[in-house]
Order: structure tokens, then C-alpha cells, then sequence
């Protein structure tokens, strides 16, 4: 008798097999309406060559509006994370199947978290931009509601991760629902939620530079116009501050959590 094969290798299902044929109807659709040739190709090629041939060498001579566009692009991220992440806690709280023992509740509030990240953080800064007007407040706005939609689902699955033996020892004293929380989930969850909070704050710089792009406030707006004014070496000025940016934090961000957690 032959051995049984692993799973990965056993014949699929009919609902299996005709998922498999629908997503390759789709790639099979989508790369021929990309319109992919090699003359596009080549000539996609010899834009880039031309962009960079006229970016450089990089203008400076606005940088010290440039720099101020960036570090409103940095508050932003920081505001709208720093709102997001404290948001996110009694969010994830309410989320849990440990800490809320009411299924209907649970269940709105991860579809409210559900709809917070699957929504592109562009829509939201359209809303946000029609509700309270041009400027950094809705991109502070944008940023948040993203951090929560991030945040609180990771820190919802780590809360149901946690060792429940404290939190049973905490309730077997008499302990109430806030003792419990404040005694036993937060002291073990706090290491995960400030590495997850540092990756959302990484997350939220990177699309904070181009919230601008649609009014939302930061660096986007000057990157926008400079590229639509075609001052292309005053673009890639303002390319080459947004990467600085970026791989600090990101820099900081890991020797943090390396350090701490």
C-alpha cells in the first residue's frame, strides 16, 4: 500500500479547482489589458533615463521650505500614530475573545477595524479632506484611523495569545474586569504592542509623504507640484529628504525594538 501524499499534493477540491481557474482567468485578463509590449517597455526605460537626466543634480535652493513640508509630513505621522496606538488599546480590548466575553459586541467592533484597514488610506483622505478641509488635520485624521485599523488587530490576536494562568490567578482573588486588565493583559501584552506601535509608525511616515497628493497636508503637496511643474531636480530633492526621513525612523525604530523587546 502506498503512503498517503501530503496534503499540499492531494487532488483539490471542485470548489478549489474552480477558484484556481477564476484567479487565473483573472491574471490572464489582467496582464493583457496592462497592454504590456516591449516598445512600452523600452520606451518606459528611456523616460526613466530622461527624468533622471534632467533631475540631475538635485536643486536645493527651496530647501528650507522643503524642510518644513517634511517635518509637517513627520507630525503628522507622529500625531495621527500616537492617537491611533492609544485608540487601538481599548479597541483591541473589546475585540478579544479574553478580555470581552460579549460575541455581538466583539463582532462590531472587529468589523468596525475591518472597514478602518481595508479602506486605502486615500479614500480616507478624500473623506477627511471633504469633512474638515485642506491641510495637515486630515491627514493627522487619515493616519489615525489607519494606525487603529492596523493596531488593534494585531493587538487583539496578541491579547488572545497571552498566558491566561494570571489573569485566572488575578479574577480567583476577586479581582474586577479593570484590575484584570491593568494586573494581567497589559504588563504581558506591552512588549508586542510597542513593537507593533514603532511598525505602524513606520508605516504611517512612508504614507504620510503622499497624503499631500490629494490635500491631506505634508511633503506630498510639494512633491505634487513639483513634478506636475516638471522641476524634476527639485523632485528628486525632495525624493531624496523623504528616503533620509524614512530610513531613520525605520533605523531608530528596529535599535528600539532590538533593545527593548
Amino acid at each position: 500500500m502506498s503512503p498517503k501524499p501530503p496534503k499540499r499534493f492531494e487532488k483539490p477540491s471542485i470548489w478549489s479547482f474552480i477558484l484556481i481557474l477564476i484567479v487565473l482567468a483573472f491574471l490572464v485578463t489582467g496582464i493583457n489589458n496592462a497592454n504590456i509590449t516591449f516598445s512600452r517597455i523600452t520606451g518606459g526605460i528611456m523616460n526613466i533615463g530622461d527624468f533622471l537626466a534632467q533631475a540631475f543634480p538635485p536643486d536645493f535652493s527651496r530647501f528650507g521650505p522643503i524642510m518644513s513640508a517634511m517635518i509637517e509630513t513627520f507630525e503628522m505621522a507622529l500625531v495621527g500614530t500616537f492617537a491611533g496606538v492609544i485608540i487601538s488599546i481599548p479597541v483591541a480590548l473589546l475585540s478579544s475573545k479574553t478580555t470581552n466575553s460579549f460575541s455581538f459586541l466583539r463582532s462590531l467592533t472587529k468589523g468596525a477595524v475591518t472597514v478602518m484597514r481595508t479602506v486605502p488610506d486615500l479614500v480616507w483622505a478624500l473623506l477627511f479632506v471633504i469633512a474638515v478641509g485642506l491641510g495637515p488635520f486630515a491627514g493627522i485624521l487619515t493616519i489615525t484611523i489607519d494606525t487603529i485599523g492596523f493596531c488593534a488587530r494585531f493587538f487583539s490576536e496578541r491579547i488572545d495569545e497571552l498566558d491566561k494562568k494570571p489573569k485566572e490567578a488575578l479574577e480567583s482573588t476577586g479581582s474586577g474586569y479593570f484590575g484584570v486588565i491593568t494586573g494581567s493583559v497589559l504588563p504581558q501584552a506591552t512588549p508586542s504592542f510597542v513593537g507593533t506601535s514603532l511598525f505602524a509608525l513606520e508605516k504611517s511616515i512612508r504614507g504620510a509623504t503622499v497624503l499631500g497628493l490629494v490635500g491631506a497636508g505634508g511633503i506630498g503637496v510639494e512633491l505634487s507640484a513639483q513634478m506636475s511643474l516638471r522641476n524634476f531636480d527639485q523632485a528628486l530633492m525632495i525624493i531624496i529628504i523623504i528616503l533620509i526621513l524614512v530610513l531613520v525612523v525605520e533605523n531608530i525604530s528596529q535599535r528600539i525594538r532590538a533593545k527593548y523587546i
